[in-house]
């Protein structure tokens, strides 16, 4: 039987023990704080520090994709030892790090580059059903062709809490950010097609934006896979995800609710109190 590794970027934002318990290799991109720059790793830079930084400087993070020389190392390791390679990773329209390792990969056999479409717990949906497969003894051409076919399957979309870093980003005026918090108007961000564009507008406090956001996303439920869902957030109070676990219970029994903090990446171009939930359709 052959070796399989599972590899993913750092944006899928899969907690420590799912990692260990998939055994999926994390490749981290970089942020850059004012000219230092940490891995994205889960260690050495979290959303707090992010959002410290940026409440002293106004500005956000620079979010550095992962260089061909890390993939190339990494794959080089696991291929000396005998591995397929199967490594998944954010949209390649939100982040270099796709192309970078197609670049990497060349005259290399044996390696399978999974381009996500998606971001955050969408990547790793797809990962972990990777993992899945290739510990049943599932061969990695098959196991990227039942992962390519999810890949339009995968329901990614969160709900802003402030357009604040949107606005820093350049992503939305000054006057559009100010009237949506002024009138507490959270929008839904979803993504299609590999890039994210704005869907429902909600208004009103935030814990019944949530609910609201819960219901809308759950509504087809005929047509809603129930192994597992993921609840992907930037920091927010255990209230507000015992508020967001409890009604996912009340619209569907999922066999699991995991629950994920976004790393540096994903949270610098979000914002505190993100939240969004991540499941696959049938």
């Amino acid at each position: 039987m052959t070796k399989i590794k599972i590899l993913s970027d750092s944006t899928c934002d899969l907690p420590k023990e799912l990692i260990e318990k998939y055994d999926i290799g994390i490749l981290p991109l970089y942020i850059n704080l004012g000219g230092e720059v940490y891995k994205d790793n889960g260690i050495d830079v979290n959303y707090k520090i992010i959002y410290d930084y940026v409440e002293k400087t106004g500005v956000l993070p620079c979010t550095i994709g992962v260089p061909e020389e890390d993939f190339r190392v990494e794959f080089t390791k696991w291929h000396e030892q005998g591995y397929e390679i199967i490594c998944h990773f954010i949209s390649s329209d939100m982040s270099c790090g796709f192309q970078n390792a197609r670049i990497a990969s060349e005259g290399m056999d044996g390696v399978w580059l999974i381009d996500s479409r998606s971001l955050s717990t969408g990547v790793a949906h797809l990962a972990i059903n990777s993992a899945i497969m290739a510990s049943k003894g599932m061969e990695a051409k098959d196991i990227v062709k039942e992962i390519e076919a999810l890949v339009p399957k995968v329901s990614a979309s969160f709900i802003l809490d402030t357009l604040d870093y949107l606005k820093k980003g350049g992503r939305c005026s000054t006057i559009a950010a100010l009237g949506a918090n002024l009138f507490k108007i959270r929008p839904m961000i979803v993504v299609g097609d590999g890039r994210m564009k704005v869907g429902h507008k909600f208004r009103g406090p935030l814990k019944k934006v949530l609910e609201d956001y819960v219901d809308m996303q759950l509504a087809e439920r005929d047509n809603i896979r129930t192994e597992r869902i993921f609840i992907s957030h930037s920091g927010c109070s255990i209230e507000i995800l015992d508020t967001v676990y409890a009604r996912i219970k009340k619209n569907i029994h999922f066999d699991e609710i995991l629950i994920a903090s976004t790393r540096a990446t994903i949270t610098s171009h979000c914002g505190p109190n993100t939240l969004g939930i991540m499941f696959l359709k049938k």
